[in-house]
């Protein structure tokens, strides 16, 4: 099985932009969002992935991600969702993603690193804020169907 361990904060100013790469835009969507099997699709940048995700461990979860053809998950957007579509840009700084959302959800700038185990020592950038990695109301699938940013962001 896949493993995803990962850590998400949010981002409490602007400083992240001077250490980033040119963002990348996402789009993306929800096939299921029931928490012990999320199905996500993602169209990002030029390249289209099927997700699916088991239900979260502390900071773990399974996760089968699987590249598609663009056009079938542009068709799959229109027919199959469950959920508004989530639309943000994602930057890199080193290991970290930090995702500038847009839309309903703009303001809110989540950052996230991938480790290699949970008890993995993690140094924090300055323009790092409260962890959120177990707030499930900061999940993206949540994002997506309560289309709002939540209150103590």
């Amino acid at each position: 099985m896949a493993k995803e361990t990962e850590r998400k904060f949010l981002v409490k100013d602007d400083s992240w932009r001077s250490h980033c790469s040119e963002g990348v835009r996402y789009t993306q969507a929800y096939l299921n969002t029931d928490p012990d099997a999320t199905v996500r699709l993602r169209i990002a940048g030029s390249k289209a992935y099927l997700t699916v995700k088991s239900r979260n461990h502390g900071v773990e979860r399974g996760e089968w991600e699987y590249e598609i053809p663009v056009r079938d998950a542009r068709e799959m957007l229109d027919e199959c969702t469950t959920s508004p579509v989530i639309d943000k840009t994602r930057y890199r700084d080193g290991r970290w993603e930090i995702d500038e959302f847009h839309g309903c959800l703009a303001g809110l700038t989540v950052a996230e690193i991938e480790l290699d185990s949970a008890d993995e020592p993690v140094a924090l950038p300055s323009y790092i804020g409260r962890e959120i990695s177990d707030d499930a109301r900061y999940y993206n699938s949540s994002l997506a169907l309560s289309g709002e940013v939540p209150e103590d962001c």
